[in-house]
């Protein structure tokens, strides 16, 4: 039987490829962003309802549900991805950039637990899976707004969990990758003279996806993804004073790329400028470009394929 499930954050990066594995599957998906071109074309290729929100809009992300519900009837399975980004040093990050990058990634995120949640107790049943990040258990430097947002929303994750153990049928889990090969570095806004880049090792979009799914089948609190994940947290806990010593030389010179840009708010306060359709793939894809093609599923539905090169 197919799953309904909403996926915020769904126009690009991880929220796009689980969209696209959700909707391989069978599962009626709907999508949320707040960039609309890039929203429809993935709906084009899922098969799915497309519902322009904004997560820091509670109204917004009331009336997705409502919209979801009224399409569907019921909701089996929320993923929230959606998550801006600023760099730079904490005190020449604007105020207002800031607070418009927690406000969207933890209080964003709370808009979206608080409405799921009420339609899982009404049902009964439901899994909300929270995109956390590698970076809700460690810090680095110049990333101030996206560690704190991150931080607090690991807390209120643990939270949920306990206050949902008198219902049986209702999951909350999360998801914590590392670096992930996705546009969100060049979308971020920036005030630290270089342009961000994804810390080695790198995982695909695909592969978290592919974990966010299996938390959908079989919830766990939290899985991690990503090859050094465990080792940084270790020498983060274990090993403060080297931590401290190596972190800010290993940010400067693989969290930030060569290319210089002037200051800039990027997408926090809205979608950015529309891209070509491989920077939107994410980092890797913009330098070397893909192809895709649409297949039809026997639900009639659209899914991507990558053509294997």
């Amino acid at each position: 039987m197919s799953r309904v499930v909403v996926l915020t954050g769904a126009s690009s990066g991880i929220g796009r490829a689980a969209a696209l594995a959700f909707a391989r599957r069978g599962d009626r998906v709907v999508l949320a962003a707040r960039g609309l071109p890039s929203l429809h074309e993935v709906a084009a290729a899922t098969g799915g309802l497309a519902v322009p929100a904004d997560i820091s809009d509670a109204a917004s992300v009331d009336a997705l549900a409502a919209a979801a519900i009224a399409a569907h009837r019921r909701i089996d399975v929320w993923v929230d991805s959606a998550a801006v980004m600023a760099y730079g040093r904490f005190e020449d990050l604007p105020r207002e950039v800031f607070d418009k990058v927690v406000t969207t990634d933890l209080l964003g995120s709370a808009n979206v637990a608080r409405t799921a949640l009420r339609v899982f107790r009404a049902q009964g049943s439901g899994t909300l899976v929270l995109c956390s990040s590698l970076l809700a258990h460690v810090t680095v430097p110049y990333m101030s707004a996206y560690v704190t947002a991150k931080w607090g929303l690991r807390g209120l994750i643990r939270t949920l969990q306990l206050e949902t153990r008198d219902a049986p049928g209702i999951h909350v889990c999360a998801v914590a990758p590392g670096s992930v090969d996705t546009p969100i570095y060049r979308s971020a806004g920036n005030y630290a003279g270089r342009e961000g880049s994804p810390p080695p090792p790198v995982a695909s979009a695909d592969r978290v996806a592919e974990v966010i799914l299996r938390q959908a089948d079989k919830p766990r609190p939290e899985t991690s993804v990503g090859l050094a994940n465990r080792v940084i947290e270790l020498g983060f806990v274990a090993m403060p004073a080297v931590y401290n010593a190596l972190v800010t030389t290993m940010m400067r010179t693989f969290g930030l790329s060569r290319r210089k840009v002037e200051a800039h708010e990027g997408n926090v306060f809205g979608p950015a400028r529309p891209q070509p359709r491989r920077a939107r793939r994410g980092w890797t894809h913009s330098r070397r470009g893909s192809s895709v093609s649409r297949t039809t599923s026997s639900s009639g539905s659209h899914a991507v394929r990558p053509r294997v090169r």
